[in-house]
């Protein structure tokens, strides 16, 4: 019997007694390196609120997508919300796209965009433009967008936080998937967009994308360190099941960054308003506890910190979270878990392959006697290594809402 026919044969009728939470600090998985005394920064982490609660839970390690791949932030979560992402492609324009509000058709062709710094060759000197200020990102974004227009298609440009930004292609018979002009490192030039499929649609949008850069260029010249601009998860709204049809939770979003609330509305989630901390974060869990089942919770900093091969900012952001987490815990989960939807070690200053830890918390889940969450911890927990596709069905489990399987 095929996994997903077998859980819904199980489901039981009822929701849940109390509330599912999903806790992502993003990218937390790290790696312990010789540069720090062989220590990741959850092992030197102040957290004596993440420190007794993983006393009382079952831990282990996650695989985001298959051993040895190295997930986008989409995969990431897509997993942890149960839907393989091996299975269920969402390109990250789209995902962007409608995080910030734009309400994507099904033949628009929408682009995650970073401002970049390029030197004289054009070559990309630094992929985020020394994360400029999102005043000037406002700027900037008012530049590209008068240009309107390219032939039959019609060009949106909306800004994001710092140096992100969403571009969205409509109309003109054009369609994704189409590769990044990312070259995902300095020291190489903006790739060309280029079609890797025969279809009509795809080669077309290729054409429009490559004269938007023809027409946009000249309009930044002038503004250094954000002289360019990089395209990524170039693609189409796919058709996707929602998170209630498949797992009979109302469930709602508390992030912040467009991406994450884009990529819960995709799903069917109820995005909420944005937080200014992650305190506000958690009351916002309180405040909306009566109207929903379940709630993922997101967390951005550790992702970052990881990525501008932050140490101690990893770990400022960890302690931060511990700090906050009484909050949370006033009106404690029936099931919680919490996680990252990838790792993003400070050595590599990128996401890796690396399992994430996870711990899971409630009153069945069993204490694995371990002290701490961390990586060390998890790799000795009782959850062992599992794919992260799976971690929704363990929540739903310890919320007792399958029935026995077999006589």
């Amino acid at each position: 019997m095929e996994e997903e026919t077998l859980y819904r044969s199980l489901r039981l009728p009822h929701r849940p007694e109390g509330k599912l939470v999903l806790l992502v600090l993003d990218g937390v998985g790290d790696i312990a390196t010789a540069a720090t005394g062989y220590r990741t920064p959850l092992e030197v982490a102040a957290t004596p609120n993440l420190d007794e609660l993983a006393r009382a839970s079952a831990m282990g390690r996650m695989i985001p997508v298959l051993p040895g791949i190295t997930p986008g932030s989409g995969p990431g979560h897509l997993g942890l919300f149960g839907y393989d992402p091996a299975l269920f492609r969402v390109d990250r324009g789209v995902i962007e796209a409608l995080g910030v509000g734009i309400d994507l058709r099904t033949d628009d062709v929408a682009a995650r965009a970073n401002f970049c710094t390029v030197n004289a060759e054009g070559v990309v000197t630094d992929r985020r433009a020394g994360r400029i200020d999102s005043g000037l990102n406002r700027t900037l974004c008012q530049k590209l967008g008068s240009i309107g227009r390219i032939g039959e298609t019609e060009v949106i440009v909306r800004r994001g936080r710092s140096h992100r930004f969403v571009v969205v292609f409509r109309g003109g018979g054009i369609a994704g998937p189409l590769p990044d002009s990312d070259p995902h490192g300095t020291g190489l030039p903006v790739r060309p967009i280029v079609a890797q499929s025969r279809e009509r649609k795809v080669r077309k949008a290729a054409e429009v994308i490559a004269r938007f850069y023809r027409q946009a260029m000249p309009l930044l010249a002038e503004d250094y360190p954000a002289n360019s601009f990089l395209l990524r998860g170039i693609g189409s709204l796919p058709r996707i099941p929602g998170f209630e049809e498949r797992f009979r939770l109302r469930a709602a979003a508390i992030a912040a960054y467009p991406m994450y609330r884009g990529l819960a509305q995709l799903i069917g989630m109820r995005t909420l308003k944005e937080a200014r901390d992650i305190g506000q974060q958690f009351r916002q869990y309180l405040d909306e506890l009566e109207g929903f089942d379940y709630f993922f919770i997101h967390v951005k900093g550790t992702d970052m910190s990881g990525e501008d091969g932050d140490f101690d900012g990893k770990v400022t952001v960890i302690e931060a979270v511990d700090q906050a987490l009484p909050i949370l815990l006033q009106k404690r989960p029936l099931v919680l878990a919490v996680t990252g939807d990838h790792s993003t070690p400070v050595a590599l200053k990128s996401h890796s392959w690396h399992p994430q830890p996870v711990l899971l918390n409630s009153p069945v889940s069993g204490s694995d006697g371990l002290s701490r969450f961390t990586e060390t911890c998890a790799n000795r927990g009782s959850l062992g290594i599992f794919q992260s596709k799976y971690l929704i069905r363990l929540m739903m489990a310890n919320a007792g809402l399958f029935a026995k399987f077999g006589a």
